[in-house]
């Protein structure tokens, strides 16, 4: 066979092995489990719009007249609220382990993909290599008698290098998609924990709710003239804490020194929980007509579901820790939970149902620390939420509610979040 002719073959099959397409059959995601996934989002979806009616209904029913049938039926309303919360974290950490069951399903196909490239690769390497005189274009000139064989397995060496250029870049595509997926997975698997955490939360806060009912129930024997005759009590009992605290903050206040604290700038804070900003903060209209017992409000308020996840709103330490029911039974911050920041601020998240830290404890920006509630002073869950500026807080005995009383010179929260 004359060598033109081989030439010609070999080139032939060269171009034949780049062209040749590499095939891989995909791991496809189960269309059983994406359909589980759009079933799981849609059960979600009902859910939290049934979340958010009752909430209307609860919102609705903050300036009716307060009466023991009206209590009542918002407790009921709450844990209403409380058990779809349950159902809705229930089908979302069934959802989560869905998706990260598909997720794995695409980081076996990204694995086979790989492994196969990869063996693309080392078989161009491989031929380039058996082809060791062909890096030398004069050598070629010489060995072959034909000038187009020539320029022919030159051309062909050429495309070999390209090919294995287009490998090259598409395994590091699959690599990205790998590790991609991988970060996907881990992330589904700790907001799973976490879903899971706040299912196990949101029992325990139905269980207190249902405790709550309970007692009003025996307290007023059901019967309104005695309701009427406690209310009248804690109206006296709220408006007298109200006024111990607002001087205490007034003194607090004129303490203040600008120069120790971050400038006014969105974002400094994270924004507490995910709700509705309901009031706002100083001597808003709701405040001076009576609202809170006095003239000032030292925060802002944010409605949400009974149950909604409250998260820190910056690193920090756990200052202090404490339920002023136990105390003066609806007539302050109910559970509270107080913050302290190396950035010289202070944060107070009060009327929680649920802490879930502990004096001392240390606390990273947007991880849980409680849930929103209806303790203490509050007329529906709610989460008000207070920034001093840490020197001048202090948590000291009350004279009308207990050993812990938060306060300080408080700042717009407004300037931070």
């Amino acid at each position: 066979m004359s060598n033109y002719i081989k030439g010609t073959i070999f080139t032939v099959v060269l171009f034949g092995i780049i062209l040749m397409p590499v095939i891989v059959f995909g791991v496809e995601v189960p269309i059983e489990i994406k359909s589980e996934i759009n079933k799981k989002n849609q059960e979600i979806q009902v859910l939290n719009d049934q979340i958010k009616n009752t909430q209307t209904q609860l919102e609705s029913t903050k300036n009716q007249k307060q009466t023991l049938r009206q209590e009542l039926k918002q407790v009921n309303t709450q844990l209403s609220q409380l058990n779809l919360g349950i159902k809705s974290s229930k089908v979302a950490v069934e959802k989560l382990g869905l998706e990260i069951d598909a997720t794995q399903y695409d980081i076996k196909d990204s694995q086979e993909k790989i492994q196969e490239n990869q063996k693309a690769i080392s078989e161009t390497i491989r031929q380039i290599q058996q082809k060791d005189d062909s890096g030398n274009f004069l050598i070629i000139f010489l060995k072959n008698k034909s000038l187009a064989n020539s320029v022919f397995e030159i051309q062909g060496l050429v495309d070999f290098q390209d090919k294995l250029s287009v490998d090259i870049d598409n395994l590091r595509v699959l690599k990205d998609n790998l590790n991609s997926n991988l970060n996907i997975v881990s992330s589904k698997k700790s907001q799973k924990e976490i879903e899971a955490e706040n299912l196990k939360n949101k029992k325990i806060i139905i269980d207190e709710t249902k405790k709550y009912r309970q007692t009003v129930l025996e307290e007023t024997q059901n019967k309104e003239k005695l309701y009427q005759r406690s209310l009248t009590k804690l109206q006296k009992k709220q408006e007298q804490i109200a006024v111990e605290i607002e001087k205490l903050e007034v003194t607090a206040r004129h303490g203040i020194n600008t120069n120790t604290i971050p400038s006014s700038h969105s974002g400094i804070l994270a924004i507490p929980v995910t709700g509705t900003l309901t009031q706002g903060y100083g001597a808003t209209t709701f405040a001076r007509s009576g609202g809170y017992r006095g003239k000032w409000h030292n925060g802002i308020d944010f409605s949400a579901p009974i149950g909604t996840p409250v998260i820190s709103a910056e690193k920090g330490i756990v200052k202090s820790v404490g339920n002023q029911d136990l105390y003066c039974y609806k007539g302050a911050y109910g559970k509270f939970i107080l913050i302290n920041y190396d950035n010289n601020l202070t944060t107070l998240y009060a009327h929680l149902s649920l802490q879930v830290v502990k004096e001392g404890q240390e606390v990273n920006r947007g991880d849980i620390i409680g849930y929103i509630g209806n303790t203490g002073y509050s007329t529906g869950p709610h989460l008000h939420f207070s920034v001093y500026s840490s020197p001048t807080v202090r948590v000291a005995p009350s004279v009308s509610c207990g050993p812990k009383m938060p306060y300080g010179g408080d700042l717009n929260p407004m300037n931070y979040i």
